[in-house]
This record gives C-alpha cells, sequence and structure tokens, in this order.
C-alpha cells in the first residue's frame, strides 16, 4: 500500500508545474466530483467573470472505494482521481494545481439557521466588524446544533465538525429587510445564515486526496450547496425557489432554494448502486450484471420474460428512495409551502422509472406543495456562469461538477486583491 501511494504521488509530481496564474495570467481551476460510481474531473479558466470548461475526464470507482458518498479507500480513490485528471489535463493541454472538492454523505448537514440579537446600542449605525461578531455568533450556533443532531444520529458519540460552507439568506433589522446591513440603524437583528458541516474525518480523508494529488486545495463543497450555487449565479435579485436533487451512485442530496437564498440541504444513503444492488438480491445475480440489467431495461437487450422481475426489484428500492425525498422535504418545517418547482440531476436520475414515479405518482400529497410539481433535469446551459468549449459536457450528470467550478471561481474572486466593496467583505466573512 505505500508503494501504491508514492507511485501516485511521484506520477502526479511528474505532471508539468503550472501554477494556478500562468505566464499570461490565466487562472485555472478542477472541479473534482468524487462520486460513490465515476470521478469527474473539470478543468476550468477564469474568463471574463466566468469560467470556461476546457477539459473532462472521467474514471470509475470501484464497488469498495466509497461508503454512502465518502471516501472508504483513499489509495483507491486517489488513483481514480489521478485517472480522471489526467484526461482532462490531456485534453484542456494545461496542468492544474488548484482543486475544488466535493464532499457529500448522510453525516453532511446543511440547515439555515436564525438568530435574533438586540443591541444594546440601536442609534448607532451598524458596520463591519459588529456584523462580523453577528455572523461568528449564528455560525457558532449552527455548529452546535450539527453536532448535537451527529450525536443523536450516532447514538450519542461526540465526533468533531468544520464548516464547509456558509451563505447569507437574509437580514432583517427592526422588522425591515435589507440587502447590506452596513449603515443601518436598529434595535433587533435577525440573521439567517445556510451553513454546511461535514465530519472531521470525511474532510481529513479530501485532504489527504488533494496532497496525494499535489493539488492546492481551495475548498471542500457540501455538493448540494454547489449545486444550488450553478443555478443561483451572482444575480442579488435572484427570486428563484426550487427543489434540486442530485442522485448520485451512493447517496440522493436534496438543496431546497427560496427566493434565491439556499434553506438547507438534506441527503440519505439511497442513490444508483442501491437500485442495482436490489435486482443483485432479487435475482441472485452478480453486480456487474445486475448493473447491465437495470442500465438495459428500456431496451431490447434483456429477454421479455426477465423485464418484470427487474421492474419488481427496482420497485421495491424506488418506495424506499420516495419514502427518503418525502421524509427529507417533510423537515424544512420553516417554509409555508415548498417551491413546485423540481430540478434533478446525477446519474441515479437518469432511471426512468424514477422519473416516471415523480411525474405520475401522488408522492407530493403529503408534503406542503400549494400544486403538484413539475419535474425536470437541469441541462448544463442552465448553469451560470459556466461555459463548456469541449463539447462533452451535455447532461446532467455533470451539473455537481460544474457547481463545483462555480464555488471554485467565488473562493477565486473573493481571495483576490484589491476589492474593496462591501458585499465582498461580508462574502469573505462567509468564506471558510
Amino acid at each position: 500500500m505505500l508503494d501504491k501511494f508514492k507511485g501516485l504521488k511521484d506520477a502526479a509530481l511528474s505532471r508539468v508545474p503550472v501554477a494556478r496564474n500562468t505566464s499570461d495570467g490565466t487562472r485555472y481551476v478542477v472541479a473534482l466530483d468524487i462520486g460513490t460510481e465515476y470521478v469527474k474531473a473539470l478543468i476550468g479558466r477564469v474568463a471574463d467573470g466566468g469560467i470556461e470548461i476546457v477539459g473532462v475526464g472521467r474514471s470509475h470507482q470501484g464497488l469498495s472505494d466509497m461508503q454512502a458518498g465518502a471516501v472508504a479507500d483513499i489509495g483507491a480513490v486517489v488513483e481514480n482521481c489521478d485517472a480522471a485528471l489526467n484526461d482532462a489535463e490531456a485534453q484542456a493541454g494545461v496542468s492544474v494545481r488548484s482543486t475544488v472538492i466535493g464532499i457529500a454523505g448522510e453525516l453532511v448537514k446543511g440547515t439555515t439557521t436564525t438568530v435574533r440579537v438586540a443591541r444594546k446600542q440601536p442609534n448607532e449605525a451598524l458596520d463591519l466588524a459588529e456584523v462580523e461578531r453577528i455572523i461568528k455568533l449564528v455560525q457558532q450556533r449552527a455548529e452546535a446544533k450539527a453536532k448535537k443532531e451527529l450525536a443523536w444520529e450516532l447514538g450519542g458519540k461526540d465526533i468533531e465538525v468544520r464548516l464547509v460552507n456558509s451563505a447569507m439568506v437574509g437580514i432583517e433589522i427592526d422588522g425591515y429587510t435589507v440587502t447590506n446591513p452596513i449603515g443601518f440603524q436598529g434595535r433587533d437583528v435577525v440573521v439567517q445564515l445556510y451553513t454546511a458541516f461535514a465530519p472531521l474525518v470525511h474532510i481529513g480523508a479530501l485532504e489527504r486526496v488533494a496532497e496525494q494529488l499535489d493539488l492546492e486545495l481551495l475548498a471542500v463543497a457540501a455538493e448540494p450547496f454547489a449545486v444550488a450555487r450553478s443555478v443561483i449565479g451572482d444575480n442579488q435579485s435572484n427570486s428563484m425557489s426550487a427543489v434540486l436533487m442530485d442522485v448520485g451512485g451512493g447517496t440522493t442530496d436534496i438543496a431546497v432554494i427560496n427566493d434565491g437564498g439556499v434553506q438547507g440541504t438534506k441527503m440519505f444513503g439511497i442513490g444508483g448502486r442501491a437500485y442495482t444492488r436490489g435486482i443483485e438480491r432479487d435475482l441472485s445475480v452478480d453486480f456487474t450484471l445486475a448493473e447491465k440489467l437495470k442500465l438495459n431495461l428500456a431496451s431490447d437487450r434483456i429477454p421479455t420474460k426477465q423485464k418484470p422481475t427487474v421492474e419488481r426489484a427496482l420497485k421495491k428500492t424506488l418506495d424506499v428512495w420516495i419514502s427518503g425525498v418525502e421524509l427529507g422535504l417533510g423537515e424544512f418545517t420553516k417554509l409555508d409551502h415548498l417551491p413546485h418547482k423540481i430540478l434533478l440531476c446525477g446519474g441515479g436520475s437518469s432511471l426512468d422509472m424514477l422519473m416516471d414515479r415523480l411525474h405520475e405518482s401522488d408522492w407530493y400529497t403529503k408534503l406542503p406543495f400549494t400544486r403538484k410539481p413539475t419535474v425536470q433535469h437541469i441541462h448544463p446551459d442552465q448553469v451560470v456562469g459556466v461555459t463548456d468549449l469541449t463539447g462533452h459536457v451535455n447532461d446532467h450528470t455533470f451539473i455537481t461538477a460544474m457547481g463545483l467550478l462555480r464555488v471554485g471561481l467565488d473562493t477565486l474572486q473573493y481571495n483576490g486583491t484589491g476589492t474593496t466593496s462591501v458585499k465582498e467583505k461580508i462574502d469573505r466573512m462567509l468564506r471558510v
């Protein structure tokens, strides 16, 4: 195993060392979407306030490499990432050292926390220092809440967590909604802040992966947050409301956006591999054949008499998956109603039966929807500020990786020099 790590690191170091800023001033970032089924690597070139995809790579993961969206075998995952990264770099013609890596799994907790602060001197105008203190207070309370929730799920075990993403949802001063609190007077300040926390052991595994690949880790991003960033963009007047579902190989990640703000994220451990396992179990076949049966169900490449058995096996898992969706969405109790637009991405959402169930059944009636939700896949053209120049990013399976590029662009912009606007200073407070 040690020889395997050494060889991988030597391979990474053998790439032509190119800094984030090339000699002509061009900046590059690579998004690593380390999924249960595939690793996807997208190389983006920063240009004109957006980012252009110039390299794409993908590598298949082994059955034991990931568990429920989290890294289970660091050495194997490094090898798979290295293969995907080499393909992307070969296409882009550049070696990239800066990366954003996604994190998923049931133990990643994302929620919107609301804190009310009574100011002792309401006649004094709010300044940056006071806003920063309020934000820190909200983040501390959110961390305590995340640790308590994890301890309950793990039977009382106390684990260390780290903040991975933070975003402002809304600010009110004496009941008046503001987009920039600086300069306002008032007694009661109410801050709504989205925060995502992940167990330190999971983040440490991703940091180790980046280290073995000789990559500078710009950010670790909760994947549902990255998907949300991909469709919201920078428009502060964006009033988009939607339910986002990223159905991967090992997990389903849900994000709810309301009036342009991320209200929260939920994850549960059922993805594409659970459907394959169901076929494997019910038909007594190996995993490889079960996967082929699942993928070929809609074609004529499996015996007609076998289709009903495969469909029954898939339906069992689909029933459990729908229950997970209902439970996850049912936890958004602070919203009067759920957005009626549902946008899906991830390879697991390619299953026709899954889409048909969301379109045609009455699964939504027990939830606070005001009408039957519309369901569709997110198309790469809908991702704000990210443009594909390769022609290979052409469906919903790349949306999470594109969202990670979006987070990378945010990070590069907020870490730049010469930025003096109040908005940028507040955004820097929220960077982790």
